[in-house]
């Protein structure tokens, strides 16, 4: 077996999604990157959910923001709301797979907040859920999905932002969404503290 080929392969397909993607995504990302740094110096959070490998990418990315991302800076208000098996899972017991987000949404979001959802396959009931509760408790949306499922974004009003990924396999969709995160990171750190000094 040639696994140099398969790796290969793989890496391209990479390198040839990331070309195609970002005129696609470069005003979204720069419009979600403003929207999260005016929520944070107004003393808002984010709160950021998904499912299996969407819910490893919200902790990554409130990670980020809670620690440090490529410098040293201030702690910035962040959470997952997939963090907690003992919650999420008295919840699915209680009330159903579909409040697991939203019933946190109720309980920790407040007006300013927002709600970062990451859908890299077929649109789950429970992220639809915890977009309704945010729209009750008057929080701006962001969505990063697939860009081939319409369930999500049919259900972001004025002020949302879609952050559509589009690729042939979710692994890659997934890959893509890192690198979108890792980007949101960096330009709120830029947004909120200023270019990164560079050393002569």
């Amino acid at each position: 077996m040639d696994y140099y080929q398969i790796i290969a392969n793989n890496f391209q397909a990479t390198i040839e999604t990331i070309a195609l993607s970002v005129d696609q995504l470069a005003e979204p990302i720069a419009q979600a990157s403003q929207l999260m740094t005016q929520a944070l110096l107004e003393d808002h959070k984010i709160l950021a959910c998904g499912n299996g490998a969407d819910a490893a990418l919200a902790q990554l990315f409130t990670c980020n923001l809670l620690n440090h991302f490529a410098r040293e800076r201030p702690a910035l208000p962040a959470l997952t709301l997939a963090g907690d098996s003992a919650s999420i899972t008295a919840i699915a017991h209680s009330d159903g797979l579909e409040e697991t987000f939203a019933r946190q949404v109720r309980a920790l979001g407040q007006p300013g907040d927002i709600l970062l959802c990451l859908s890299s396959s077929v649109a789950a009931g429970n992220i639809a859920r915890a977009i309704a509760a945010a729209r009750e408790r008057d929080m701006p949306i962001i969505i990063l999905d697939n860009g081939a499922d319409s369930e999500l974004s049919g259900l972001l009003g004025a002020g949302d932002i879609e952050l559509p990924v589009s690729a042939a396999r979710q692994s890659s969709v997934v890959e893509l969404h890192t690198m979108v995160l890792h980007a949101l990171c960096e330009l709120i750190d830029h947004n909120l503290f200023g270019p990164e000094h560079q050393e002569p």
